[in-house]
């Protein structure tokens, strides 16, 4: 297996680095790399790693620049002493988040779950996958959970909605996973018999509308599975919803 490390702290580099080798002595550590403009150097002039373990807070920029600079399809596990990135993680190919101090025993559990996934990355069925989940009329959503692609029938979606610009999707069962595309993106793919998009947060399916009210010109929507926060259809959009809803 071909890792790179992207780390600009040297002796956390050097340490991950003799872990690896401990651990497994096929892993081949073929570049070590400190900043966002050096790993951007190296990835053009070279073939992409099976694996890297990045660091996100580096010398000239957070790590994940890199992955906005340039389209990349090898398994990332990022590596950081705070856990306020782990939800943008999931943005940018991440199987899983170390906090550091990275122990042994944290290190051999994200190698199993490289071991797991490498046939997906390897003959790329998980961007098929994703892919396929893109094309219009389609019937099923490709969503994540943790380091687990779950494939879901659009039957099965309550519906989507962002949070901390991360679009989630839940379905009706109660599970929350991340989807990697806009709404706006997912609007123009869904059927609009069975989608609404209710404002610039949610898109729902016609079954999770428990009921709605009017409320001063707009429309108050309850769904399920229950969300905390109040739902409202837009004044201009009433109208449109009205019709929808076959009210």
């Amino acid at each position: 297996m071909k890792v790179v490390i992207i780390e600009d702290e040297l002796p956390a580099r050097a340490k991950l680095q003799s872990m690896l080798m401990a651990i497994n002595p096929a892993i081949n550590v073929v570049a070590t790399l400190g900043s966002v403009a050096e790993s951007l150097q190296w990835l053009a002039a070279n073939d992409e790693p099976d694996l890297a373990f990045v660091d996100i807070q580096l010398s000239d920029d957070h790590s994940f620049e890199i992955f906005r600079k340039r389209v990349l399809k090898f398994p990332v596990i990022f590596t950081t002493a705070y856990d306020k990135y782990l939800l943008e993680s999931f943005e940018f190919n991440s199987i899983d988040y170390l906090l550091k101090p990275i122990t042994e025993d944290k290190l051999k559990r994200s190698l199993d779950k490289v071991k797991k996934l490498e046939q997906h990355f390897i003959q790329g069925n998980i961007l098929k996958l994703i892919d396929q989940s893109k094309q219009k009329s389609r019937n099923r959503i490709v969503a994540r959970k943790g380091t687990e692609f779950v494939a879901l029938g659009t039957d099965d979606v309550a519906y989507f909605f962002t949070e901390h610009k991360i679009v989630f999707v839940r379905d009706f069962g109660g599970r929350q996973m991340i989807v990697d595309q806009n709404l706006g993106e997912l609007e123009a793919e869904l059927d609009p018999a069975t989608f609404f998009r209710l404002n610039r947060k949610f898109i729902v399916h016609q079954k999770a509308i428990e009921r709605f009210k009017p409320d001063n010109g707009k429309i108050q929507v309850f769904l399920k599975p229950e969300i905390k926060e109040e739902v409202h259809v837009s004044k201009e959009t009433a109208p449109e919803f009205r019709r929808w809803i076959g009210k």
